[in-house]
């Protein structure tokens, strides 16, 4: 009996039932449609560098030709292979032709090809974005949709504690705003906490400072915590005798300690999402930007020596950043960071500024406090900007901030990126060694303005960091996540029949799954070209893909899981034979018999590239299918 736990790579003959014809035309459609659009691969030896060139008032430039544009490597001069322009398409709603209609419980992760040369993302930021400020970004949106131009294509994706897919691509402006209405804000993220949330460094002193404060709740101070500064809460009761200092430096210690710990896993958390963002986005052909709203940008792709050193001294390995941006780079994915806090104002008199901690001196020590403040607040604008320009720039977006008009603001970045010219080259350098390859595009005799990626780094494979002891689906088959289509696949979802008998194995990992369940039968069905298949002298194929399947209830629970890797040697008939269907796979899970969400996923070991798609399954259908049977 087949062991349920284990992937099955099965001959030729089951590749045949496993996909109905229908749908591998689908996959063969698609197939044929991505070969036709220019596509960038960090490790490929053409390199595909989008350029939008603008005027003055940031009027796009049309017309040009290739050889009014000069392109180098790292300083050296290189041809341009092929040249296109591109220009923003009108489409009514509706105009989009849909996937064909798949075969019954057929489903595929292909996504829809756009009509448009360029798509565009929006990504809703609130983890990195205080409440406040979330809800007057998604109202500025709001706006920007009740007078969008028809035909404009956007998908949504919001960003809170994980990522979550919002909508896809569509011209239906109505269904987006309604989509955007139900973005409220959950309230200030809690890997968000800064200065301000807690009164900065004056309040905080005075806290320290004061004659019993109020703890959390209401209560207030002594306790255990007077006792730590002598008999009977001392330090908190006698008005005017202030904490020690060093009690105060070591709290000021722990709460920078605490804002540290945040601020990593805020950027780790983003940087995830933007991998997640870019895999959803890999098999769409075109330029796609990416309209990112926060109020805080804590990440760069392609991090300056002294931005690597800061990463690694707060424990952000750099193969994570590299991955991010390879990811991008991959995907052909510009980055427009607009600033959701809107003006940067610098008033050092406002009630913000002002020093409760200063009761000695009021006057001079407010002021005082209120140009620390407002020094600290310039530079921490700086940074922000820098930060936004520096992302801006390497993917060749562009950066808005210091407005408070953020429905123009957003206007301007889809104008921005629907009107662009792509340039593909071979580099002279033909080495793969990881080095990061620094790119220059120049119209001489010209004054226009040029936004375009400005490198790329030369890996060979997103997978050199990948452990083999590792599950690399695990993290990618998280519920509600945008599907990831760097590997294109068909996957049927159908009972077994005949059902197991009472009491057999469970099919899964869940040790603790119980009560009725259906077993399902799982039939993969991946694009042979997404899978690195390495020949031999021999005449034989190697490879080595990983299938996940989790399966999560109506409230986000798992319920059961299961995976497994698999080599695959390949003889030259059945090689031969795959090119014509597909690679398939086969694997068998228990399920409750409630509505649950099935996250697939499909992992290709030697080139770190995946495939997810999420399938919905309603109890009624499942025990409707088995009954027939």
């Amino acid at each position: 009996m087949l062991n349920r736990s284990v992937l099955v790579i099965a001959p030729l003959l089951f590749a045949a039932a496993a996909m109905p014809v229908s749908a591998q035309n689908v996959a063969a459609t698609n197939a044929a449609n991505q070969d036709q659009a220019t596509v960038l691969r960090a490790n490929a030896r053409a390199v595909v560098v989008d350029v939008v060139v603008t005027k003055g008032n940031d009027e796009p430039v049309t017309a040009l030709h290739k050889q009014d544009f000069t392109v180098l490597e790292d300083g050296k001069p290189v041809t341009v292979d092929y040249f296109e322009e591109h220009t923003a398409r009108t489409l009514p709603p509706g105009a989009i032709p849909p996937l064909p209609k798949m075969p019954p419980n057929v489903y595929t992760n292909v996504p829809p090809a756009p009509e448009s040369d360029a798509v565009n993302v929006l990504l809703l930021d609130s983890l990195n974005t205080p409440q406040q400020f979330s809800t007057y970004a998604r109202n500025e949106i709001l706006g920007y949709l009740k007078n969008v131009n028809p035909g404009t294509r956007l998908a949504i994706v919001a960003l809170n504690q994980k990522l979550n897919f919002v909508q896809g691509f569509t011209t239906d402006a109505a269904l987006l705003r309604e989509v955007v209405l139900k973005q409220t804000a959950p309230g200030i993220s809690p890997t968000l906490v800064t200065k301000s949330e807690v009164g900065g460094e004056q309040e905080l002193e005075s806290f320290l400072n004061s004659d019993a404060p109020a703890a959390p709740g209401g209560a207030t101070g002594g306790g255990s915590t007077g006792a730590a500064n002598g008999a009977s809460g001392a330090g908190w009761a006698n008005p005017g005798a202030p904490m020690g200092t060093t009690a105060a430096e070591a709290v000021a210690a722990a709460f920078a300690n605490y804002q540290s710990y945040k601020s990593v896993q805020r950027t780790r958390m983003t940087l995830e999402a933007i991998s997640d963002i870019a895999r959803y986005l890999a098999a769409v052909p075109g330029r796609k930007n990416l309209i990112w709203f926060a109020g805080d940008f804590p990440v760069v792709v392609f991090p300056k020596f002294d931005q690597r050193m800061d990463d690694e001294d707060n424990g952000i390995m750099l193969r994570e950043v590299r991955k991010a941006a390879d990811l991008l780079t991959a995907a052909r994915v510009a980055v427009y960071p607009v600033y959701a806090n809107g003006m940067m104002n610098d008033d050092i008199v406002s009630a913000d500024n002002r020093s409760p901690s200063s009761a000695s001196n009021p006057s001079r020590m407010a002021s005082m406090a209120g140009m620390d403040n407002n020094a600290a607040g310039n530079e921490e604008r700086a940074g922000q900007i820098a930060a936004m320009n520096q992302i801006a720039s390497d993917t060749g977006g562009k950066a808005f901030y210091n407005t408070n008009d953020l429905s123009a603001a957003m206007t301007r970045a889809i104008n921005d990126g629907s009107h662009y010219y792509t340039l593909v080259y071979t580099p002279t350098n033909k080495k793969m060694d990881g080095k990061y390859r620094r790119i220059d595009v120049k119209i001489p005799a010209s004054k226009y303005k040029l936004a375009y990626r400005r490198g790329y780094n030369a890996d060979d494979t997103l997978a050199a960091d990948v452990k083999p002891e590792t599950d690399p689906l695990r993290p990618l088959l998280m519920r509600g996540l945008p599907s990831a289509t760097q590997l294109i696949y068909g996957v049927r979802v159908l009972p077994v029949s005949p059902q197991p008998p009472p009491g057999a194995t469970r099919a899964g990992k869940n040790p603790k799954l119980t009560g009725p369940t259906t077993r399902y039968a799982i039939d993969f069905m991946v694009r042979w070209t997404d899978v690195k298949l390495d020949a031999a002298d021999d005449g034989t194929h190697t490879g080595k893909i990983q299938i996940g399947l989790m399966a999560y209830d109506r409230d986000g629970n798992a319920v059961n899981w299961v995976g497994a890797t698999q080599g695959m040697k390949l003889t030259p008939a059945l090689y031969a034979s795959m090119q014509k269907s597909g690679v398939p796979a086969h694997m068998e899970i228990d399920l409750p018999n409630t509505d649950v969400y099935l996250e697939t996923g499909v992992y290709d070991w030697a080139t770190g590239k995946a495939g997810t798609l999420e399938i919905p399954l309603h109890a009624a259908a499942a025990n409707t299918q088995t009954a027939q049977k």
